[in-house]
């Protein structure tokens, strides 16, 4: 897939993204939400992001749609872990399987050095095959496993961390 760029998040794309997650949230246990964040709340939260200096990449297609978003922020709130990111990609389903996944996360990573983030976490529910392959062929390794964390779709699910030294 070439016909597209990688650029830094803009705020007319707020309703883009939140279109691009509801369909995580609403058909797939990819995300643990069960709600769609409104867009005021994707806003906000992207907001934070760029007051950090967080990686927030958006994938543009040659017509000007948004075909995905990727992005990279504080692990958790701690200042001990300020060094420590966690990533996300999502892309749109009609983008899946054709290489964007690849080349977000390849632009992620340099985002993220740059950045400052000396380690990234990738938080996967354990069944997602396609997201863990995406991140063991970038060299994260299997660091943990949690076993029935999340409750989705009535059923449990267990997640995997991942982790690459940046």
């Amino acid at each position: 897939m070439s016909d597209y760029q990688l650029r830094p998040f803009r705020w007319a794309d707020v309703p883009a993204i939140t279109a691009i997650y509801d369909h995580y949230v609403a058909t797939t246990t990819i995300t643990f939400d069960t709600e769609t964040p409104s867009e005021a709340r994707m806003a906000e939260k992207f907001g934070a992001m760029l007051d950090l200096g967080h990686p927030l990449i958006v994938a543009e297609g040659s017509d000007g749609q948004v075909l995905g978003y990727a992005y990279a922020s504080t692990y958790r709130p701690r200042p001990a872990y300020r060094f420590t990111c966690e990533d996300s990609i999502y892309l749109h389903k009609d983008a899946v399987g054709r290489g964007l996944g690849k080349a977000m996360l390849a632009e992620l990573l340099v985002q993220s050095r740059a950045a400052g983030f000396k380690q990234m976490i990738a938080v996967i529910t354990a069944d997602t095959e396609i997201s863990i392959s995406l991140h063991e062929r970038f060299g994260f390794r299997h660091v943990g496993r949690y076993e029935a964390v999340g409750f989705k779709f009535d059923r449990w699910l267990d997640i995997v961390h991942l982790q690459l030294a940046l």
